[in-house]
């Protein structure tokens, strides 16, 4: 069975999408009252986000449009320093997209929510001309306890902690879409885990970036430019999946601009380093973290490359790969 147009009239095709669909996959005391609006506990300083989802395809190696949706979203507020606590659902659906297609995407939001500890509690459906095509909205919100993490942060001296290798989801995307067989998977995935040990053993964190449309190169000028610091990085540092490392080389990639969709970047005191890489690799998708620099005086980021020279690393520039998220 395919979306028509009149799943999206706002009748009883919305109605009983909504149900079957939506209401069935997340279930919860706020959303099953189906208001207009939501009406939540609150905090003395939240965090809120927004993010829309294109990606193409809709399923692959590793994940789908709907966990990547709630990671992406979840992520962003992590990044702050907050807990997430509620998220908004917004689907624009092309007609002749597949029902099984959107239940079994609506079913993986559920369970990276249930992941996450996060709650879906409002959403929306829009249906509109096209060829079967899938595209996500979400609104997420998180209580800030204690200080919160800001790039401006970042002092001279701290070390710079990546949480895992670089690039996987870029290389995967990839990898599908030239048809190119091999076993590189989405690091999609939530970090909640990470964030919360770091914030419950006392780690002294500046600074928090997750690493994703731009690659660590781009993250980490940004950083530069929010501190006024230098963001010095040591090539052979980098993690690197085996098998991203060999297609990189295939196809003359910069793993610097690749992207990722469950790695973080932060930095730390860097009396605090050693600590946090040893607990950052004992939590759920933290075992291939790595402290890959320091920050320091001056502006950009510079790589001591592996043969002994140093380069400047630039942002991303032009298209880079599109529809990645």
């Amino acid at each position: 069975m395919k979306v028509t147009l009149a799943h999206g009239s706002g009748g009883q095709s919305t109605k009983e999408l909504i149900e079957k669909i939506f209401a069935a996959s997340y279930s919860n005391d706020v959303l099953d009252m189906m208001e207009d609006s939501a009406v939540v506990g609150g905090s003395a300083k939240i965090a809120i986000t927004t993010d829309s989802f294109v990606v193409n395809p809709l399923f692959f190696r590793g994940g789908d449009i709907g966990r990547l949706a709630v990671c992406g979203t979840v992520n962003d507020l992590l990044m702050r320093g907050a807990t997430p606590k509620y998220l908004t659902s917004a689907f624009i659906i092309e007609e002749g997209a597949e029902i099984d297609e959107l239940k079994s995407i609506a079913t993986s939001m559920a369970n990276a929510a249930k992941e996450a500890g996060i709650i879906i509690v409002a959403g929306d459906t829009k249906v509109i001309d096209g060829n079967g095509g899938i595209y996500i909205n979400t609104s997420g919100v998180g209580f800030v306890e204690g200080e919160d993490y800001a790039s401006s942060k970042c002092e001279i001296g701290d070390a710079i902690i990546v949480s895992g290798n670089m690039g996987d989801h870029h290389a995967a995307i990839l990898s599908h879409r030239m048809n190119i067989e091999n076993s590189i998977e989405s690091d999609v995935a939530p970090l909640c885990d990470i964030v919360a040990s770091l914030k419950k053993n006392g780690v002294e964190v500046h600074a928090m970036r997750d690493v994703t449309r731009g690659g660590l190169g781009t993250v980490l000028n940004e950083l530069a430019d929010a501190s006024g610091k230098c963001f010095e990085i040591e090539e052979t540092a980098l993690p690197v999946n085996p098998q991203v490392k060999s297609f990189v080389k295939l196809l003359g990639l910069n793993i610097m601009h690749m992207g990722n969709e469950g790695k973080l970047v932060c930095t730390v005191k860097n009396e605090d380093a050693k600590r946090a890489l040893e607990i950052i690799r004992g939590s759920k998708y933290g075992e291939d973290a790595a402290v890959i620099g320091r920050v320091c005086e001056g502006g950009g980021v510079i790589m001591n490359t592996s043969l002994g020279g140093r380069k400047k690393v630039g942002i991303l520039i032009g298209e880079g790969l599109p529809r990645i998220c």
